[in-house]
């Protein structure tokens, strides 16, 4: 197996006195799609933070291309080329669809084949029809597709992706599928946090099941899947 290009081990990480991260530790490799799956509040939305440098954390190893990016503020980690898609999408409301695309633009590393609009807009159908449009007048599903099409624009390596079929349309979802495998067709590497089981399971190679902080389950989807007592006592399907 390719050497990690995201590398976590012992990570924790807590709110004030309240830890909510107890000694996570796993591997992301290039082109691999892993799922951090659990009930609400688990942590799996803390994991993405604090490997971004959002809230504070502590780790035997947090690296990033061999990198370590412990302590690291979050537009450097970015500039690495690990991208990161929150849950609220934070996409700039006051701007058009293809100014926001403008924005996250930046040169794909070497040997790399750059995202571009053009390419975004053959995954996004959607958004090809609105490129004069402002984020303020889209639908939740619209400016998730955004969130995730501006942050490929920054041709990243690999992307965290926070909860992206939450609150959306089946059809939305389906194409939030299709995103997935073409980025995983293309080498990036995407770690997804989400609780809608089927999505993740349809979408992802290795699952971790993350319960009050801690990592109960590690291993390939199908083993996950296979485990109908484990999944009804974590997650509850």
């Amino acid at each position: 197996m390719s050497a990690p290009l995201l590398e976590v081990r012992n990570l924790s990480a807590a709110y004030g006195r309240a830890r909510v991260l107890f000694g996570l530790s796993f591997e992301l490799h290039p082109g691999e799609v892993m799922a951090l799956v659990g009930r609400n509040g688990a942590g799996k939305t803390t994991t993405l933070k604090a490997i971004m440098g959002l809230v504070p954390a502590s780790a035997e190893r947090l690296a990033f291309k061999g990198r370590s990016i412990v302590g690291l503020p979050t537009y450097r980690i970015a500039r690495l080329g690990l991208g990161y898609v929150p849950e609220d999408r934070r996409i700039f409301t006051d701007l058009t669809v293809e100014e926001n695309l403008e924005v996250g633009r930046r040169e794909a590393r070497a040997g790399l084949s750059p995202w571009t609009p053009e390419r975004l807009f053959r995954l996004f159908p959607n958004l090809a029809e609105m490129q004069g449009r402002r984020g303020n007048q889209m639908s939740g599903g619209e400016q998730q597709m955004l969130s995730i099409a501006r942050t490929l624009m920054g041709n990243p390596e690999a992307i965290l992706l926070d909860e992206p079929s939450e609150g959306i349309a089946p059809v939305i979802v389906q194409m939030m599928a299709e995103a997935v495998r073409a980025m995983k067709a293309e080498g990036v590497a995407v770690l997804l946090s989400e609780q809608n089981w089927a999505f993740a399971a349809g979408i992802s190679d290795r699952a971790c099941v993350i319960e009050r902080g801690e990592i109960r389950f590690q291993g390939s989807m199908q083993a996950l899947m296979a485990d109908a007592a484990l999944r009804a006592e974590t997650l509850g399907v």
